[in-house]
């Protein structure tokens, strides 16, 4: 199946260095989009998992059930073989790749609890009468939903680690770049990839490399005093942002190669961790990035004014 490249999406940028950003640091915990449908979100995430070498993707459905999820005893097996032998679920089967939720909000809490708990811990316990087996599952999570249809309770969605908030253009000359390019896939895609195979094999590398850097890539104390000071000014609850907001600035430093984290880092992904998390309302993602022309074919900016590497 040949998918729609990642790097010819264009009005997504936020959203596209979001889901990079938890390639390179899966510990961010996962992608929240909220926003219009029909904004090319699903396009977007099927994107990625084609541009790192088709990592699984896994569309888990709002009315999946928990075994279907989780996995199950084969109780065939079981009886007829006398041996024990698990059904592996969709959980399992996103094992170092995506796991994507369209309209989250209308997933049951139990079963978000679930997911978002493997998605922090790389794994969970199937618990089966007698059976209690670790399942890996390692993933990224993506989620997208319309508020207008629901909102995720306070506790799940600080649960997500980063959050992206997803408007239907109204800058004529994107729709229309927008709306060419998806004429030109439709008409031909194999000759549309190939148009956009540079640009994907270069940010697949650009990715690959910073998640080899990450470790390395160095926290000064003065960074630590920003992304505090960040979080009190926000008035966030509990310290996971204070964490997020740091693991995301160093994936970003990662990203662009740099040897340690800039204030500037932190700047720019501010909005990703604290928009759904601060008690002054929703903060707005950062004019850094706003400035960027859109429907650039998902070409990524420049190092900012005061980046150092």
């Amino acid at each position: 199946m040949i998918r729609y490249p990642f790097t010819a999406i264009c009005g997504q940028e936020d959203f596209k260095l979001a889901l990079t950003l938890c390639m390179i640091d899966p510990g961010l915990g996962g992608v929240l989009a909220l926003g219009d449908k029909g904004t090319g979100k699903t396009t977007t995430v099927r994107g990625l998992s084609q541009l790192l070498q088709d990592i699984p993707f896994v569309n888990l459905p709002i009315g999946a059930t928990e075994d279907r999820v989780l996995g199950t005893v084969k109780l065939d097996v079981l009886l007829n073989e006398k041996r024990l032998e698990i059904q592996a679920g969709l959980l399992a089967a996103a094992h170092q790749g995506i796991l994507y939720i369209d309209e989250v909000n209308l997933l049951s809490d139990y079963l978000m609890d679930v997911l978002l708990d493997a998605a922090a811990t790389g794994g969970y316990y199937l618990e089966r009468d007698t059976v209690s087996q670790w399942m890996e599952s390692r993933f990224c999570l993506v989620g997208t939903m319309n508020p207008e249809e629901g909102n995720l309770r306070p506790q799940l969605l600080d649960r997500f680690g980063l959050s992206v908030h997803i408007s239907t253009p109204t800058d004529k000359a994107l729709r229309m770049e927008i709306v060419e390019r998806r004429v030109a896939f439709d008409t031909d895609a194999a000759g549309f990839v190939k148009r956009f195979k540079s640009e994907e094999e270069l940010l697949a590398a650009k990715i690959i490399a910073a998640q080899t850097l990450l470790p390395s890539v160095k926290l000064l104390p003065e960074i630590y005093e920003v992304v505090a000071e960040l979080c009190i000014q926000h008035q966030v609850e509990g310290m996971r942002a204070d964490i997020l907001l740091m693991k995301a600035a160093r994936a970003y430093a990662a990203y662009h190669g740099q040897k340690k984290v800039t204030a500037a880092d932190v700047d720019t992904v501010q909005g990703f961790v604290l928009s759904h998390r601060s008690r002054q309302g929703a903060a707005s993602q950062r004019s850094s990035r706003e400035s960027r022309p859109s429907g650039d074919g998902g070409k990524e900016d420049e190092p900012k004014k005061g980046r150092t590497n």
